[in-house]
């Protein structure tokens, strides 16, 4: 099973359609964001891409009711959680965290799989036996590319995926 995993994609909608192709394009069957939606209009493109959400909130996410009616309302299902929030996808435990340092140790270590946001910046490590990953910032404010991740399960391999061509666009 092949996940997308996204972060602070910060009301990009450009951006955010365009990763949710490309999550198409490699078969990705869900999405898990690690928050800073920003606001309820950034979910639109999942509904055009038709793919399912499970993910938490981050600081910049003001509008929590209507992100949550957002997230319910898309047609392939939508759930937004207080972070941190663990999920069994495929067998496996994942914590989603928007900023891992206000996670404790032991809680990180306790789960297969953690994917966090918060830091904008790409990177993908092990704690033990914790596959560690931030998909970076799916917004490419700061860097000027907008990232994200596909996640095999069945490997644990992370492929990045990123917009290298962003910057000449809006």
């Amino acid at each position: 099973m092949k996940i997308g995993l996204l972060a602070d994609t910060h009301d990009r909608l450009p951006a955010i359609a365009e990763l949710l192709h490309r999550f198409q394009q490699a078969g990705v069957t869900l999405v898990l964001h690690a928050g800073d939606y920003s606001a309820p209009f950034a979910l639109r493109p999942f509904r055009e891409a038709s793919l399912p959400l499970a993910g938490v909130f981050g600081r910049n996410d003001g509008d929590r009711e209507g992100l949550l009616a957002a997230a319910a309302a898309l047609p392939a299902g939508g759930e937004l959680f207080e972070s941190p929030h663990s999920f069994t996808v495929d067998g496996q435990t994942i914590l989603v965290v928007h900023d891992v340092s206000d996670v404790l140790p032991r809680s990180l270590d306790a789960h297969a799989i953690v994917i966090h946001g918060c830091s904008h910046q790409a990177e993908t490590r092990t704690r033990g036996e914790t596959l560690m990953v931030n998909p970076g910032e799916g917004c490419g404010w700061l860097s000027g590319t907008p990232s994200a991740a596909i996640l095999d399960l069945a490997t644990r391999e992370v492929q990045r995926v990123t917009l290298d061509d962003w910057a000449s666009r809006s």
